[in-house]
């Protein structure tokens, strides 16, 4: 017999009509088939790893899949408070390699809670892992558990490189807080040396062959994959294949001020007004100033994104999945037209603004998974200016400042206002620069008192 199935309110998706527990609310996103994953990361220090581990997290949290870091240095500098010197990890310091691996049992341990009982999907190890004896510890903890396993391995032998990454990031470690630069870049040089001798580098083509990974050479010049098994981890790789560390800039601005919202309407497709229009010509002029190499400019398919790329005068690309979040049944209204026509989706809304979806319409959920394209190619590019809307900006934005699914809705994108993010070492700079055209202000702040709610947007 045919099972009843209930609507739900919020996100519009059917369910079964019985006393079974709603499913968690982040396992909306991509499904992992059967088993929790722990991503082990491999290579000597100062090699990418942690800035792989944040920037995949980020990514995997945005999409909606629940990802954590555990970074045993962190776990390190906890148990040892002080940090002498290089001495720590040299492989004959028993009482140090015994600290050592205290700290990496004890990550492992919160691996395991946050995969079994808090409602995480992927944990991510980061640390060295350069032994077999090691890594084979950890495979046994994760067959132990019934956890999946994704090695990704950061090989670079370019000394440059190695050199930038430890001037910027390592020397601001806390480890040489009290130390100048020439003293720690030495004392960091002989810790890498102190791995080198028994790093023994991942072998798909043999000792490891039976593994899942992925070895990133020389900062994605190269990549050797073995053995992906499932749709998870083949994300991981193309997402691993997408990144790149090239200094670069990324603007992102909404159209200029529409018809639609002088009049306090949603969505649509109206053109700019005049202020609108001024602010076009002020970002033509900004544009001009920033004096940008080879600057990408993308726009949705709406007229008044287009119109404000038009006054540009350069080439421009447009993207319908850059268009507005569909508000379904609600397109083209006001606000006080949605509460009285619909009050019961206008308080919905703002319950949880996240997944509620239009009645026909998109979730900001949905707008994520409509955008992960557009993040991919952001991630290929340079200098990109995208001219986009209100949601989907608080989208793309999210994604780049690491903010959850609850905070990505009331992010503060106002009108004839730029954005300027500079990626950095573990995150992203973010600089808000007004072009001074006065507009309306189309934010809501999160509500208080959920029955006094004014608007939603």
């Amino acid at each position: 017999m045919p099972m009843e199935l209930t609507q739900s309110r919020i996100q519009k998706i059917w369910l079964p009509n019985d006393n079974r527990p709603a499913l968690p609310r982040r396992s909306c996103g991509p499904q992992l088939a059967n088993s929790p994953t722990v991503i082990v990361m491999v290579g000597l220090p100062a090699r990418g790893k942690t800035y792989i581990s944040k920037k995949l997290t980020r990514y995997l949290n945005w999409i909606g899949v629940p990802t954590k870091v555990f970074n045993v240095g962190e776990y390190r500098r906890e148990a040892v408070k002080h940090y002498s010197s290089y001495d720590f990890f040299r492989p004959d310091n028993e009482e140090a390699m015994k600290v050592r691996r205290q700290c990496a049992m004890a990550a492992l341990r919160d691996v395991k809670l946050y995969l079994t009982e808090e409602g995480g999907q992927i944990a991510v190890f980061d640390a060295t892992n350069t032994t077999r004896e090691r890594r084979g510890m950890i495979l046994n903890f994760a067959k132990e558990n019934g956890f999946k396993v994704f090695f990704i391995e950061s090989v670079c032998n370019d000394p440059n490189v190695v050199a930038t990454n430890v001037m910027e990031v390592k020397l601001s470690s806390p480890d040489y807080r009290d130390c100048n630069s020439t003293d720690a870049m030495e004392d960091f040089m002989k810790r890498i040396n102190c791995y080198q001798a028994s790093y023994q580098p991942l072998d798909p083509d043999d000792y490891d062959r039976e593994l899942s990974l992925i070895k990133v050479i020389d900062v994605g010049r190269r990549f050797l994959v073995n053995r992906v098994q499932d749709h998870i981890q083949s994300r991981i790789v193309y997402y691993l294949m997408n990144i790149h560390v090239q200094p670069r800039t990324i603007y992102l601005c909404r159209h200029g001020e529409s018809e639609f919202n002088l009049k306090g309407r949603i969505g649509g497709d109206s053109g700019l007004s005049n202020r609108g229009k001024k602010f076009a010509e002020a970002l033509n002029k900004f544009v001009e100033e920033q004096n940008l190499k080879d600057l990408k400019i993308w726009t949705s398919q709406l007229k008044r994104t287009i119109q404000t790329a038009e006054a540009l005068q350069l080439p421009y690309e447009q993207w319908k999945a850059l268009n507005e979040i569909d508000a379904g049944v609600c397109e083209e209204m006001t606000y006080e037209e949605i509460r009285d026509q619909h009050p019961e989706e206008f308080a919905l809304r703002d319950q949880d603004k996240y997944y509620y979806r239009y009645p026909s319409g998109e979730s900001y959920q949905d707008l994520v998974q409509r955008l992960e394209p557009v993040i991919m190619e952001l991630e290929r590019q340079e200098n990109v200016l995208v001219i986009c809307h209100q949601a989907v900006m608080r989208c793309l934005l999210a994604y780049f400042l690491d903010k959850s699914a609850d905070e990505m809705p009331y992010l503060k994108c106002p009108l004839h206002t730029v954005l300027k993010l500079t990626p950095v070492a573990y995150g992203c700079r973010v600089e808000s620069i007004s072009l001074n055209i006065e507009a309306v202000n189309t934010h809501r702040d999160r509500p208080e008192n959920m029955n006094n709610s004014q608007k939603p947007s």
